[in-house]
Order: C-alpha cells, then structure tokens, then sequence
C-alpha cells in the first residue's frame, strides 16, 4: 500500500481546511449592513431584532403547545412492569387453621391503552386551536409594525443629526475663510479688529456646536442599532437620497381612518373568538367525561426465583367509563356568568379601539398638516437665507456691508439649513404616524 509523504497530507489539509476557512470568515458579513438604506435598516430590523426574534420563538411555542394537548385525543399506551419478593407471607385464619396466603415471588407486565371519546378540556382545546395560533401570529405582526415605525423614526432622527453635523461643517469652513479675510484686513489697515475678533467668536460657536452634534449623532445611531438588533461593536452609515426622501413627503390627506384595518383589531377579534370558546366551555360544565380503556396483563407466580417465568397466568380487559357530573352547586351558573361578562369586556375594548384610532388618526393627520406647512415655509426661508447670504457676502468683500452682517446673514443661513432639514424629517415622521393610524403598514 502507497503512503503519501507527510508534505502532500499537510498540503491536502490546508486545502481541505480552505472553504471551512473562508465560510467563517464569510459569517460575520451578516451581521453588518455595507448598504444601509432606509428599507435596508428595516429589512435587517426584522430578521435580526431580539424581540421580533422571541415573538416567533413564541408562535412556535404556541403551536407545539396546540399541538401538544390535541395529542391527547390519540390512544395512550403504557407499559408496567413489576417484579415482587414478598419475604413474609400474609397468613389469614381459614376454618380455624392458619394458612399462608400467596407465593414468595411475583412479576407482571402490563400493557394499558386509554382512548378519549368525551372530554371537555379537549373539546375545548379542538374548537380554539386556530384562535390560539392566529393570536400568536398576530401578536409578532404587531410587534414589527411598530419596530418598523420606531426604526423608521429613529433613522430620521439619525439623519436630521447628521445634517446638522454637515451644516455645522460647511459652516466652519466658510468661517475659517472669513476668519482668515478679516484678519488680512486687519493687519492690511483696512479693517478693525473688531471684525476678526466676531469672526473667531462665530468660529468657536459653531465648532462647539459641531462637537456637540457629534456627541449626540453618535448616541442616536447606538440607540438605532439597538432597535435593528445591530452589533454594537461594529460600524453603522446609514445611506439616504435627499431628492427621493422629498418627493416621498406627499400624502393623500382626505383618507378616512377605519379601525378594522388595525392589527389590533384583529387581535381583539381573536380574542373574542376565544372568549366565546371559553363560554362554551362553561357551559358544557355538565358534559359527561367517556372514554374506552384495555389491558393486558402478565403475571408470574413462583416460590422458586428461578422458576418465576416458567408460567405465567394472563388476565386482560376492555372497558368504557363514563363519569357524568349530577351537581356542582352553582359553579356552572357563575362559571356561565363570568364568561359572559368577559365577553362583552372584550366589546367595550373593540368599541375603546374604534375612538382611539379616529383620535389617534385625527391627532397624527393634523400633525402632518402642520410639519408639512411648517416644511415648505421653511423650505423657502432656506432658499431666501442662502440668496442673502451669498449677496451680503458678495457686498462686504466688495466694502458694502459690513462683517457683522455677514456674520448675521451666515448665522440666519445655518439656522435655516438646520430648521429646514428638521421639518423634513419631522414630516416623514409624522406620515409614517398617519399610515400606522390608517392600518397601511402591515407584515
């Protein structure tokens, strides 16, 4: 037989080791977004997100449960088995003479077979099954309506920040050029120091103001990384176009809300089917409990403990019992009485639901209104604060104005920048509000 030297064994393994290799280092590019769009964010949130994650654990938990105590109508099999060294006999007196009753060694095997036929419980558990799996399937839709709202919330939030960041940034450069012309002014005679001595004030303001921004931006995107279940440690730049997120602003505002398409209507409607099945079963207090049984049976009887098997003596039996309740003082009445009640609880939290959604979608409409026309005033001012800008600035270099208008109008400018960008993503906000109050997101 060929032995390969030891050389080729080694190479043979790195090249057998190679794809497990590159497979482990593939892994971890799951966990991290290279393209974090705003869909991207929420794609990520839904796979990844610890608590979307338990919802459907909890929906298979549900089902196995279900599942679990609807096996209960099949046939139950048991099997017993016993073996017995009676060391003392039990004597008993028969015609005035004492007598040993029984052998020193027994055993028995026992094969049982149960079979429900009537059972409360179970009906119960068979009319509800569906109920039960639907509130669980309902329960996580819920919980990924509102992750997809609050991640969308918090990536506006990101982004607003951001701007802020990069308005601040724009803002130093053009200072630290102004900064840089006064100064030549000044030591030129042509200008007091006045003038550089308000720029560098300017200067300082908006560096701290950027430092702050910074601090914040990065406190928000910890905070959205947590909502998408994102690694902590890893690196997250969310990517957006300005163009598509305002010609996204646009929302048909004559829409009427209807609280049926609400998950949470569905899920009290859920709730009430189930409601009815406990009712039900209430009153079916007074069912009677049927079931079928049988066994078989092998006993083995023998003083001698090596003889124990030789023989054995079988005993087998079918048998229905029936258990039927004849009283139980009032408890089906009450039990009945309690039922009802939570049904018709469950009524007044569907009619609650109908006036919380029309407040809800009134609140949230009237919220968008107004971002919206907060946004395109505000939309305009940027336009006016930047035409001014760009003209005052124009002037003082051409000795029209002076500095402390142009710090003035650069100051309005970066208000403006800031404000404007603000309504924006105040106004997708609030839209995302109004279609979760109109029920238009679903998963």
């Amino acid at each position: 037989m060929y032995i390969l030297p030891k050389k080729y064994l080694s190479l043979l393994c790195i090249l057998w080791m190679f794809p497990l290799a590159l497979s482990a280092q593939e892994e971890p590019a799951d966990s991290v977004l290279q393209n974090a769009t705003l869909e991207n964010v929420i794609a990520y949130a839904l796979q990844k997100q610890p608590g979307i994650q338990q919802s459907l654990l909890d929906e298979r938990i549900t089902r196995i449960s279900v599942n679990n105590r609807l096996s209960d109508w099949y046939p139950q099999i048991q099997f017993n088995g016993s073996l017995q060294h009676n060391v003392q006999l039990q004597s008993s007196s028969i015609g005035g003479n004492i007598i040993q009753l029984g052998v020193k060694n027994t055993s028995a095997a026992q094969f049982l077979a149960t079979q429900q036929l009537l059972n409360r419980d179970l009906l119960l558990a068979s009319i509800t099954a569906k109920n039960v799996k639907q509130q669980a399937s309902q329960n996580t839709e819920n919980n990924r309506i509102n992750l997809v709202v609050n991640v969308t919330k918090a990536f506006y939030d990101v982004l607003a920040t951001e701007q802020q960041v990069k308005v601040s940034g724009e803002n130093i450069a053009r200072l630290e050029r102004s900064l840089k012309d006064a100064y030549s002014q000044y030591e030129a005679g042509t200008a007091d120091k006045i003038d550089y001595k308000r720029a560098t004030i300017a200067l300082n303001n908006t560096k701290a103001s950027l430092q702050s921004n910074q601090e914040l931006l990065e406190a928000k995107k910890e905070y959205l990384k947590l909502l998408m279940g994102y690694p902590a440690g890893e690196k997250l730049d969310i990517v957006y176009d300005q163009q598509t997120m305002e010609n996204n602003i646009g929302l048909d505002t004559t829409q009427k809300s209807n609280y049926r398409n609400r998950v949470e209507y569905r899920m009290l409607q859920t709730s009430r089917n189930l409601q009815i099945g406990n009712l039900k079963y209430s009153k079916l207090a007074y069912m009677p409990n049927l079931y079928a049984s049988g066994s078989y049976s092998l006993y083995y009887l023998n003083n001698d403990i090596r003889q124990l098997y030789s023989k054995n003596y079988p005993i087998s039996y079918a048998a229905l019992t029936l258990s039927i309740p004849i009283f139980q003082g009032t408890k089906r009445f009450q039990g009945i009485q309690q039922q009802k009640l939570q049904l018709r609880r469950i009524d007044y939290d569907i009619q609650n639901l109908e006036n919380s959604v029309n407040a809800e979608h009134a609140q949230a409409m009237a919220l968008y209104r107004s971002n919206l026309a907060t946004y395109n005033a505000l939309k305009e001012n940027m336009e006016i604060a930047r035409e001014v800008y760009d003209v005052v600035d124009m002037q003082y270099r051409s000795g029209v104005k002076t500095y402390l208008e142009v710090i003035t109008a650069e100051s309005d400018l970066r208000t403006a920048r800031i404000n404007y960008y603000n309504a924006l993503y105040q106004l997708l906000s609030a839209k995302v509000d109004v279609q979760k109050a109109l029920g238009q997101i679903t998963f």
